[in-house]
């Protein structure tokens, strides 16, 4: 459902002139009618593209793809981009931390940021944080 639907403006535009003409009395059945409609076309999005993730996830296994399992046999809710996004951010991140570390305490400074932050890559691409957050939703 696109932010700037057509139809939907459309509709609200109906319901305002409606409101207009019938007055405030019957502004409640107006408002009841306009969000069933915004309902339905929000369940026909969701609808749509609950299909289309099930349709994907069919293809997928029909061309042997397995989903990533974080060694556990669970899905670990870890793909690819989240993998890659999370090393971006933390590289963008590396830059002022290794100035941090690098001015206050020097080389050693400098070798500690970095090695915080490969720990902090490794456990990520290890699946851990993914793992704790399922854990905790529980």
């Amino acid at each position: 459902m696109d932010a700037h639907d057509p139809e939907l403006k459309r509709e609200l535009d109906a319901t305002l002139q409606a409101r207009k003409e019938l007055g405030a009395e019957y502004e409640s059945e107006l408002i009841d009618a306009f969000l069933e409609k915004v309902q339905q076309r929000f369940d026909n999005t969701a609808d749509r593209d609950l299909r289309r993730q099930q349709a994907e996830r069919q293809m997928a296994a029909a061309r042997g793809a397995r989903p990533y399992t974080g060694g556990d046999g669970e899905a670990a809710g870890v793909g690819l981009g989240e993998r890659f996004a999370f090393v971006g951010v933390s590289l963008v991140l590396a830059i002022p931390l290794s100035a941090i570390g690098a001015v206050n305490a020097g080389e050693s400074g400098l070798l500690i940021t970095w090695a915080g932050i490969v720990g902090v890559n490794a456990v990520h691409s290890l699946g851990f944080f993914s793992r704790f957050r399922r854990e905790h939703r529980k």
